[in-house]
């Protein structure tokens, strides 16, 4: 080939033609062929980029069409709504500024209430905050109050009806006292209904330990008669809570004691109860310790069975409502940013935890049922954990011991301690407490609120709880905040409960006594204006002035006692014993000689004082001072239980076997000391049949300081009365009404039969034989009327079979006796009432009296007006503290059915007389009370006891 013929040789690019070739440039084929694919492929690349833009767009425009096919932008939407309401942080609801009450109904008349004698709430104007909280400045004042659309609309010193309009309805309080409406922050009325049946128990639900998707509210049964029953105690308010059985239980709603037309309302319903229909506030209830860990036993569905799985529980709870917040937080700063129309999924939302998210959002108060100071503290860790606050610990037992882990709280606002004055004792959990608590907490800085737990106590009492807390020295200020302005603050309602100011709800209460005195009782009660009993019953009191506040007197408590077998006293007004010996006094000052822990002399006692003084007896003075005897606890567990809910702290159950209390006491426990503490020197206890509140067997008579039963002195019945229960408790398993009582005719007619023979010693024959021969009382404890009447008509029949003789009966329990009063009179039969104002617990005690301003009388007061013998027992060994208030309920609310001295009768001298117990007359020497006021009343103390032990414990 010639050289014309060859193809032109590849060059560089920047080399022409006809421009040399570098040195040692590679002019080879190969080199050739690849810088050409190499231009090629540059072009390939542009263009498959140019591709891909075009395919990612494609791709987009065909996403955001399915999309826009797949999620609605309404929902969508609607979702950036909740992204609004999820940073919510609610904010108490105002009070005053507003028109009207969201809960008034259209057509309600206004009331003018004149002559009444005000607890405002607040200190006067111009108080600083220590001088306040130390009880300056707090005052009841003389005037008027105006309500009108379901508010407060004046508080003034005159107001006069001519500025108000025409169909105002006036009600002359005749100065009497005016509150605000009662709050009980802790209570399951409606929930757990009463009486208790097992179709309308909603207080827990047991699927599962951690179920804060529930709400109270969807178990309010509004036809629930204990909620009327509340009410007649001056409780407008009240916060329904689920139960403790679930470590997390769920949500929780205040509502008002006011429901259906009666009550001013537009209908039945549980919304038409909430206290605030806008909800600003949102409540959940947990609960620690024995309840959820002792419910459910070994860990199933979510449950544990220690401390330690329960703290578990709650961090991993904690743990999915933490994340959920973070899925809705992430969602909703992406949806603002790039808009709804680009997001490719809806707001994470789950049913399950959105309640507890809520609760750590701060947007719901939660309320803990913790006792102890390890579960205080184990919650306290956690709310610093997840950064949640707590707003109350409720029971909180040991709170008081434990003030500075309180404070440690997150969010740097320690919880109040709702709490009771002095129910303990009945569970580990509360074995450790104090009836001081209140005071104690207050002197810490924190807020002590007293609550119900209703139907544990009866809430219409629950202001009695703050009554007991003033008298264990709780200033009374802060004893009336706890059931007002306390609960009303730590609900989030502070606006708008718990003071009598323009601008309040018109909640408020007329009282016939002192609301911190014993046995006060509503006159008449307003919720949002309207007047809630048409016919309310009065008793027959006089109008008296309030008994506080004077917080520098009722802070004098002495707890701890100094035991001596010398005393002398001065001051004694009024001596209320029995018996030939020593006469009543009453209004004359006179000295009382102790020698040997007995009473030697009471009258001017010269000589005695003179010879005691040489050899350096103690003289104390004492101011109004009462000389009484010694109280009797019967028909509790004392003695025969430590804890209630222990086993190895207690006798045990007597179902199957009839036995004698006295080969099962256990002394030297705190119930005991308690009761001693308190003028409880004497006790008669009944072994238990299957629980708290029934017997079976014979009981025993006990000194309470004796430290062992076999001590001398320390036994004075070894059987009292011989023992049965007939109230709900027998209708265990299969066995009936008809087969208890039908097996009780049989055995006493059996044992008129064995006259002739000698049953063996100790046994249940040998004490039936006693019962027909009139030697034994035999006592039933009995509820209902309709039982009562079985057991008369068995003593009728059995008394027929004797022919010439009759036996003695007693009635322990006694909730449905004035149906029967009359006949219980008639056949001599006393009654032990336990507790003196019944709760319609069971079917059996369904008709229970309330009292006024429900119910004319009490079954006290139906009974004595009978002519039967009434005593007070012990419904719960806790009680054992309360005896002297309660004989004082029964004296101040009996409309003159009763002396200071009958109703001491009825918690010492009765119980002998009802259950047939000599107890010699000189022992009235040996167990006294020696206290500053009457025992019957809050604010006494008691000074001196004496329990027969030849010493005499002194509180001084």
């Amino acid at each position: 080939m010639d050289e014309k013929s060859r193809l032109p040789p590849y060059r560089p690019p920047h080399l022409s033609m006809n421009e040399p070739h570098p040195p040692g440039a590679n002019l080879g084929r190969f080199r050739g062929r690849r810088n050409i694919r190499r231009s090629r492929g540059v072009k390939f690349f542009a263009l498959a980029c140019l591709l891909l833009i075009v395919l990612a767009q494609w791709k987009q425009i065909w996403r955001s069409d399915r999309l826009a096919a797949r999620l609605s932008i309404e929902k969508l939407n609607n979702d950036l709504g909740v992204c609004k309401r999820l940073r919510h942080k609610p904010r108490d609801p105002i009070g005053l500024g507003r028109d009207k009450n969201a809960r008034y109904v259209e057509g309600a008349r206004p009331t003018l209430i004149k002559n009444a004698t005000i607890w405002v709430g607040e200190p006067v104007k111009g108080t600083s905050h220590a001088d306040a909280r130390a009880g300056k400045g707090w005052e009841w004042t003389q005037g008027d109050v105006y309500l009108e659309h379901g508010l407060i609309k004046k508080v003034e010193r005159v107001v006069s009806p001519k500025t108000l309009p025409k169909n105002t309805i006036v009600f002359n309080a005749e100065g009497r006292l005016l509150t605000a409406g009662i709050i009980d922050m802790h209570s399951h009325a409606g929930v757990d209904s009463l009486p208790n049946l097992r179709g309308s128990g909603d207080v827990n639900e047991a699927s599962d330990n951690i179920t804060p998707f529930v709400r109270s509210i969807d178990g309010l049964d509004v036809f629930d008669p204990q909620i009327q029953v509340i009410k007649s105690g001056g409780v407008t308010t009240s916060l329904i809570l689920p139960g403790s059985s679930n470590n997390i239980a769920g949500e929780a709603y205040l509502i008002k004691h006011a429901v259906g037309k009666k009550d001013g309302r537009q209908e039945f319903s549980a919304n038409d109860m909430l206290a605030d229909p806008e909800q600003h506030w949102r409540y959940m209830k947990m609960a620690c310790g024995e309840n959820p860990k002792g419910n459910f036993g070994a860990k199933s569905n979510g449950r544990y069975s220690s401390r330690l799985g329960e703290s578990y529980a709650f961090r991993h709870a904690f743990e999915q409502a933490q994340s959920l917040i973070q899925k809705q937080d992430d969602w909703c700063s992406k949806a603002e940013a790039v808009g709804v129309d680009n997001m490719d999924g809806y707001l994470p939302q789950e049913l399950q935890w959105e309640t507890l998210g809520a609760a750590m959002r701060g947007q719901v108060h939660i309320n803990i049922h913790c006792y102890t100071a390890t579960d205080l503290e184990a919650m306290v860790d956690h709310s610093n954990e997840f950064k949640f606050a707590v707003r109350a610990f409720h029971h909180a037992h040991q709170a008081f011991l434990v003030p500075e882990i309180l404070k440690r709280t997150w969010g740097g606002r320690a919880p109040a301690s709702a709490i009771f004055a002095d129910c303990m004792y009945y569970k580990t959990e509360s074995y450790i407490g104090s009836e001081y608590a209140g005071k104690l907490l207050y002197e810490e800085g924190l807020t002590p609120v007293y609550v119900s737990d209703n139907p544990v106590l009866n809430a219409q009492h629950v202001v009695f709880e703050a009554a007991k807390g003033y008298h264990y020295g709780l200033p009374y200020h802060a004893a009336l905040a706890s059931v007002t302005t306390a609960p009303a603050e730590e609900l989030g309602m502070g606006n708008r409960l718990g003071k009598v100011k323009p601008g309040y709800d018109a909640d408020v209460v007329i009282w016939d006594s002192d609301p911190l005195s014993v046995g006060a009782t509503p006159v008449q009660v307003w919720i949002d204006g309207t007047a809630q009993f048409v016919a309310p019953v009065y008793h027959d009191k006089p109008i008296e002035k309030p008994i506080g506040p004077d917080a520098a007197a009722i802070n004098e408590v002495v707890a701890e006692s100094t035991p001596v077998t010398d005393a002398l006293f001065k001051g004694i007004t009024k001596v209320l014993l029995s018996g030939d010996a020593v006469k009543e006094i009453d209004g004359n000052n006179v000295n009382v000689v102790i020698s040997k822990g007995r009473i030697s002399c009471i009258g001017t006692c010269k000589s005695e004082f003179e010879t005691a003084t040489a050899n350096g007896v103690r003289t104390i003075e004492v101011k109004d001072g009462y000389l009484t005897h010694s109280f009797t606890g019967v028909a509790g567990t004392i003695g025969l239980n430590a804890i209630d809910a222990e086993e190895t702290t207690d006798n045990g159950d007597n179902a199957e076997h009839f036995t004698r209390a006295i080969d099962g006491l256990m002394l030297d426990s705190k119930k005991l000391h308690a009761g001693a503490r308190y003028g409880v020197t004497r006790a008669i206890t009944a072994p238990k049949f299957n629980g708290q509140g029934s017997h079976h067997g014979t009981s025993v008579g006990f000194v309470t300081t004796a430290q062992t039963s076999i001590e001398e002195g320390a036994i004075f019945a070894p059987d009292a009365a011989v023992h049965y229960t007939l109230s709900v408790s027998v209708r265990q398993g299969s066995k009936s009404y008809t087969e208890a009582f039908g097996a009780l005719r049989k055995q006493l007619l059996n044992a008129i039969k064995a006259d002739k023979e000698e049953p063996e010693p100790h046994t249940e024959a040998a004490y039936l034989k006693k019962v027909v021969s009139g030697d034994l009382v035999l006592a039933l404890t009995i509820d209902s009327a309709d039982g009562i009447a079985s057991a008369l008509r068995i003593k009728s029949d059995v008394e027929k079979a004797l022919k010439t003789s009759k036996i003695k009966m007693a009635i322990i329990g006694g909730a449905e006796s004035h149906l029967v009063a009359h006949e219980l009179a008639a056949a001599s039969v006393g009654v032990i009432l336990t507790p003196l104002q019944p709760m319609p617990t069971s079917w059996d005690s369904r008709r229970a009296l309330s009292g006024a301003p429900l119910t004319n009388g009490t079954a006290a007061d139906w009974l004595v007006t009978a002519g039967v013998t009434v005593g007070i027992g012990l419904p719960e060994d806790w009680v054992v503290r309360d005896l002297g208030f309660e004989a004082g309920t029964a004296y101040r609310n009996g409309d003159g059915r009763f002396t200071e001295k009958s109703a001491l009768d009825m918690v010492s001298n009765n119980i002998y007389k009802i259950l047939g117990v000599d107890v010699p007359e000189e022992e009235s020497k040996d167990h006294f009370i020696v206290s500053e006021g009457s025992p019957l009343s809050i604010g006494s103390r008691i000074k001196a006891v004496g329990s027969g032990r030849g010493t005499v414990s002194l509180y001084v």
